[in-house]
């Protein structure tokens, strides 16, 4: 495995991603469409536009790997190698105007993420993790990511993006946590994930997702210290119910909350 020329189409690709997305950032009459009868969840002209161009990417730089992208799906590889992308993961966010939304690149074996991305192209701050690296790049320059050794949940900030988070018993569950967080924020999308890697949040609980919303963050968070699994303990690279915790002490005090609610 050449990790090296895995790294750098990663990047390529995030940049690819922010030259499809930025000029269709704030402007009036985007294109947005709803993929749900029952609810919301847009889906606009730079979702598609991001994911082709990192596709066109890999068809040019890494044709044997796999990939799975949230809107235009599965395609096979042979080289056990799988690309997990989410063109904009904070669609809601993005129609509103608010830079918490990002791009989220993962490249994956059958054991999960082994390297990964998460880019504000807006704000210009990437995240990345894997390969012994734990880096953000961005407007003050580049530093590396350690999440926090906040170990009392008492002190801790949860996040969260949806304030339902899911069901009425994942809501029960992440507000048995909320209970004894220091501070609760919610509709942060992919965004709280990078700042439990920069160590300026602690938590993240949430519910309902697939692999390409969690594959990414999953990766930043492990290498800069943190921990990724699923409400059991279990492993979270294929989406669901999933904590995110800055270190393992605090992750075992949020995972015996939120047990009796799996």
């Amino acid at each position: 495995m050449d990790r090296q020329q895995i790294i750098a189409t990663a990047h390529e690709m995030a940049d690819a991603a922010r030259a499809a997305i930025l000029p269709l950032f704030r402007v009036t009459g985007l294109d947005t469409t709803n993929k749900l009868e029952g609810g919301f969840d847009p889906v606009t002209a730079a979702d598609h536009a991001a994911e082709r161009a990192m596709r066109e990417v890999l068809a040019r730089r890494r044709p044997m790997d796999a990939i799975l992208g949230e809107e235009f799906g599965a395609q096979e590889g042979t080289s056990g190698l799988t690309w997990v992308l989410d063109p904009i993961d904070g669609t809601r966010a993005f129609i509103s105007g608010t830079p918490t939304w990002g791009v989220l690149i993962a490249v994956s074996d059958d054991t999960g993420p082994l390297f990964g991305i998460v880019d504000q192209p807006y704000i210009g701050e990437r995240f990345e993790g894997g390969f012994g690296r734990a880096t953000l790049t961005g407007p003050h320059g580049t530093m590396p990511l350690r999440s926090s050794a906040t170990a009392v949940l008492a002190e801790a900030k949860l996040f969260t993006t949806f304030p339902e988070v899911g069901t009425e018993q994942e809501r029960a569950g992440f507000n048995a946590v909320a209970a004894q967080a220091k501070l609760t924020r919610y509709g942060m999308d992919c965004y709280a994930y990078a700042l439990v890697a920069m160590g300026q949040a602690d938590l993240v609980i949430e519910a309902g997702l697939n692999a390409y919303d969690i594959q990414g963050p999953m990766a930043v968070i492990a290498a800069a210290g943190g921990i990724v699994t699923d409400w059991t303990g279990g492993p979270a690279h294929q989406g669901g119910r999933v904590l995110a915790a800055a270190n393992a002490t605090l992750h075992a005090e949020a995972l015996e909350l939120l047990k009796p609610f799996t």
